[in-house]
C-alpha cells in the first residue's frame, strides 16, 4: 500500500501468513484467517468465524483495540465499485443495534469483489 493511499484511507490486501503471525494468538480452535485488509495501521480481518477489526492507537501503535464481530451480527452490507472517474470502491457493513455502518474505502484496483464474496459466504 502506498503512503498516499494510506492517507486517503484506502485499504489494501494483507498476506494471510503475515496476519497469522500478528494475531495468531487471538484465534480460537478451528478458526482460520480467510483474508485481511489494512488502512494505515488499522486492519480488518475475515476469519471463518468472525470479522476482526484491529485498531492501533497512539503515536507508537502499541495500544491496540481488537473488536470481534460475529457474522450473525451483520444485518446487511453494501459494496460500491469504482467507476470511470471514481478513485475508490467502498464497503459498508451494518451491525444489529447500530444505525451507522462501518465503512472502508478500497483502491480502484483492489479485490472488492472478493470481499463481497467472503462476506456473502459467512453472512448469508
Amino acid at each position: 500500500m502506498g503512503f498516499l493511499d494510506g492517507l486517503m484511507g484506502n485499504a489494501s490486501e494483507v498476506d494471510v501468513q503475515k496476519l497469522e503471525k500478528e494475531i495468531g494468538d487471538l484465534l480460537v480452535d478451528g478458526e482460520e484467517i480467510e483474508s485481511g485488509y489494512k488502512v494505515l495501521r488499522d486492519s480488518f480481518i475475515f476469519t471463518n468465524k468472525r470479522l476482526l477489526l484491529v485498531d492501533k492507537q497512539g503515536m507508537t501503535g502499541k495500544k491496540v483495540e481488537y473488536h470481534s464481530i460475529p457474522y450473525k451480527s451483520i444485518t446487511h452490507f453494501s459494496v460500491e465499485t469504482a467507476g470511470s472517474f471514481d478513485m475508490d470502491s467502498e464497503l459498508k457493513i451494518w451491525l444489529s443495534g447500530t444505525n451507522e455502518p462501518i465503512g472502508k474505502l478500497f483502491k480502484k484496483d483492489s479485490p472488492i469483489e472478493e470481499v463481497q464474496t467472503t462476506l456473502a459466504t459467512y453472512v448469508l
